[in-house]
């Protein structure tokens, strides 16, 4: 990561983590209130191709489920009450600004991966996490949709498995390499940019 890049990660991470404050202080008593703790969900997941870390996120399914491959239809049904509306928005992401001021992940870069896929995939990761992990990016921003429509057709965590590995890691690490290969603030902050229209709804429908 260039100094540069570092530096407006941590100058946007603190700007946002103190307007914030107060809408995570109220999504964290939401939650409690109407789903019980625990609050936030944790997850290992690879910051290079042999270092992992604790990404955080507000929690948006029942305790206990057990999370060995990536979202899909068949883990709707646990899904809470308050989650759905957290996923749809994305602000189950924001305790991931930690993740941002502790150096774990950058604002702008491919979505940080299960340990699991990093060992099935060693050469595809290998180039991909070169750069930080983030919390949105160009694989995100346009792929995000449609791996949504092939996960949400996977009714078991093999096929889901199978699904991801076949379909989606190709295709993301792709989108993923090219944003590597013209990296810089300005595409940063474009990406950054089409990311808040998009949460708030002002971006272009596909």
């Amino acid at each position: 990561m260039t100094p540069g890049k570092r530096a407006m990660d941590l100058a946007l991470a603190l700007f946002l983590s103190v307007v914030l404050v107060l809408p995570m202080m109220l999504i964290a008593v939401m939650i409690l209130m109407i789903d019980g703790r625990p609050v936030f969900y944790t997850s290992q997941r690879m910051k290079s191709p042999t270092v992992p870390f604790r990404l955080w996120k507000f929690r948006t399914m029942r305790p206990r489920v057990e999370d060995h491959t990536v979202s899909a239809g068949y883990k709707n049904q646990s899904i809470t009450r308050t989650g759905r509306f957290l996923r749809r928005t994305r602000l189950d992401e924001l305790p991931q600004l930690l993740n941002i001021l502790r150096g774990d992940m950058s604002f702008v870069g491919p979505r940080p991966p299960l340990p699991r896929y990093v060992q099935l995939f060693p050469e595809i990761y290998g180039a991909v996490l070169q750069k930080r992990p983030g919390v949105t990016g160009l694989a995100t921003l346009r792929f995000h949709r449609r791996e949504e429509q092939l996960l949400a057709q996977c009714m078991t965590a093999e096929e889901t498995d199978t699904t991801y590995r076949r379909r989606c890691i190709p295709a993301k690490a792709r989108l993923d390499l090219i944003w590597a290969q013209n990296h810089s603030l300005c595409f940063d902050l474009k990406l950054i940019l089409e990311t808040v229209k998009k949460v708030f709804g002002l971006g272009r429908r596909s």
